[in-house]
């Protein structure tokens, strides 16, 4: 653009701008005159003002009108039992929505926690969720929660598999709807959605939810005008249904492969595709890999409903499913689907209504079997232990401040003798670290200054971790003796630890060296040189302390001096080196002594 016709434009703007304003000010007056309001709020049909129409509106339609709003103000789950608890009419709008909001969070919570060790577990429970008025919740969660997790993606096909076996609505409705996600994704060429909705199409054709018709019209869809991203998606796409659709339809996998091989002699594509074409063609040479893994594979061929929808036809997502309406039927709907709910848990739920019954009505003398049939019960595949060590673990990762971690680790119930597993992961989350945090000796102090139990099991862990120090990095070594000086610092670990110490040449390796030199250093940094000269010379102390400055021998002596030397900490050895100083003379007053003793026995024996 040419600099003239840019300033006449600037022209134009100053000399009309003035003009623009006073033309808007004058409309917003006769708006205001004229009813509309200065937001833009037109007038009813009849004349009136919206507002004064609205103001006339019953006060059930102002509720009625935000009903179908998510998210509010947060109710607590005991508040919200209780609220259920205090509505009379089981049929009012406001139960209704109580009830919607409770069932919401029941289907998010059961699918965002589902994995394929707790499967079986979860699907009971959220067959004891009315499915068919949360049909949309359902398939929402499960294609958010499918977002977020990719990696679990054949989990949640294993579970929308049940639940299509029994309602069939809900897998067609799954299914419309990431068919739909998958066009939208395809035609604004958002990558990160369309792997997601193709990942979890291939699994539910595997679980044989959708057709195979569906695969290959997707596939034949992605590969029609090919380029990087969609020759990309339809290889991960095949990487994952591949084995199903060689057993339901060999001829059209085969069709697939020869477009696949077509592609890769065009070579109009990047050098990456076609690396993935040929990975492609080696995992079809393997046979694929197993469809469905062993503990997912939950519904029989038989039991199973598969849905065929086209890429073609118009698909209807049903949306307004996932938001509350007041249903003038609802006490006779929830009575339907307890009725459907007896007949697909069948006798589980009639022993869970039982148990009920029988926790109230029971006897001392039921519990008490029942007590000792749980005492019977003995863990043999430490199951207890692992969820105990992953808790510890995530409680320290993700606490801000060690007052925080102190506190939740607290309130984590331990058995007799678990407080080794408390001090064993807190070191071992220390030695982890990139660089040595003061959090973690802050908290070991804390638990040390709690209970003497966990000062004990510290120094337990210490011969532990000394004897074992060969199998640590020099960075893992370095966080862990900065950790136990801490200790020692603050007097939260004895100082007789050092027993377990011998300082020779005989008895210490290069990796145990290492750690000592770390553990005086740090000692030398925060207590300095003549207070830690102080607690060394300490007359109390000196039974603990003769195996890091032996004076059995001559060869002993010098290498613990020598070694404190070269580290830097030669101070704390002016005592060992006194004593190497007078030791010759003291040899010989020992010699002396010794020979006197002789002769004055050889004395005696004369006389």
């Amino acid at each position: 653009m040419k600099k003239g016709s840019c300033r006449a434009r600037e022209e134009d703007e100053r000399r009309d701008g003035p003009e623009r304003r006073r033309r808007y000010d004058s409309d917003l007056k006769q708006d205001e005159i004229e009813g509309k309001g200065t937001d833009g709020e037109k007038e009813g049909i009849d004349g009136r003002n919206a507002d004064s129409w609205r103001s006339e509106q019953p006060a059930s339609w102002d509720d009625a009108s935000n009903l179908g709003r998510s998210g509010g103000i947060y109710i607590p789950p005991f508040k919200s039992a209780q609220m259920m608890k205090e509505v009379e009419d089981k049929s009012s709008i406001e139960y209704q929505r109580l009830t919607w909001d409770a069932l919401r969070k029941s289907i998010n919570g059961l699918v965002n926690k589902v994995n394929a060790t707790n499967l079986k577990h979860i699907i009971p429970e959220l067959f004891a969720e009315n499915l068919i008025r949360g049909r949309g919740l359902f398939c929402r969660s499960c294609m958010k929660s499918q977002m977020a997790s990719p990696e679990f993606t054949d989990v949640f096909a294993a579970l929308v598999s049940v639940v299509n076996s029994k309602f069939p609505e809900v897998g067609n409705l799954l299914l419309r709807r990431i068919l739909l996600q998958l066009k939208r994704a395809f035609k604004r060429n958002d990558k990160p959605p369309l792997l997601a909705a193709v990942k979890f199409l291939a699994h539910l054709v595997n679980q044989r939810v959708a057709h195979e018709i569906v695969a290959l019209e997707l596939l034949t869809v992605l590969l029609e005008n090919p380029t990087d991203d969609s020759v990309e998606v339809a290889v991960g796409f095949v990487t994952e249904c591949g084995s199903m659709l060689q057993d339901l339809s060999p001829k059209g996998l085969h069709g697939i492969f020869e477009r696949f091989r077509g592609i890769l002699h065009e070579g109009e594509i990047d050098k990456r595709v076609q690396f993935l074409i040929e990975g492609l063609f080696a995992i079809r040479k393997a046979k694929f890999q197993s469809a469905v893994r062993p503990e997912l594979d939950l519904v029989e061929q038989e039991d199973q409903l598969t849905h065929e929808i086209s890429l073609q036809e118009d698909i209807d997502p049903e949306i307004t499913l996932d938001i509350f309406k007041p249903n003038l039927q609802f006490v006779e709907n929830e009575k339907c689907y307890e009725e459907l709910k007896k007949t697909i848990l069948g006798d589980e739920c009639e022993e869970e209504e039982d148990s009920e019954g029988g926790s109230e009505d029971g006897s001392a003398e039921e519990f008490d079997e029942e007590e000792d049939e749980q005492m019977k019960i003995k863990d043999e595949t430490e199951t207890d232990l692992v969820n105990l060590r992953r808790t510890i673990y995530q409680t320290i990762m993700s606490s801000g401040d060690f007052e925080e971690a102190g506190h939740k680790l607290s309130q984590i119930k331990l058995e007799a003798g678990q407080e080794m597993e408390l001090c064993i992961m807190m070191l071992e989350c220390c030695s982890q670290e990139s660089t040595y945090l003061r959090y973690y000796g802050l908290l070991g102090q804390r638990f040390c200054m709690i209970n003497k139990v966990y000062q004990e099991n510290f120094e337990k862990c210490f011969l532990q971790q000394y004897s074992m120090i060969h199998c640590l990095e020099t960075n893992n070594m370095r966080n862990v003796a900065k950790f136990f000086a801490h200790l020692l610092i603050t007097d939260s670990l004895p100082w007789h630890v050092f027993a377990y110490v011998r300082l020779t040449e005989e008895d210490t390796t290069s990796s145990s060296r290492i750690f000592i030199k770390f553990l005086f250093q740090e000692l030398s940094e925060h207590l300095g040189i003549h207070l830690l000269n102080e607690r060394l010379n300490d007359p109390l102390m000196q039974d603990s302390f003769e195996s890091i400055f032996p004076k059995d021998n001559l060869k002993n002596t010098r290498f613990s001096i020598n070694f404190f030397t070269s580290i830097g900490l030669g101070g704390i050895t002016e005592n060992l080196r006194e004593y190497l100083k007078n030791m010759p003379r003291l040899i010989m007053q020992q010699q002396q002594a010794s020979s006197n003793h002789r002769q004055a026995q050889m004395m005696s024996w004369e006389v």
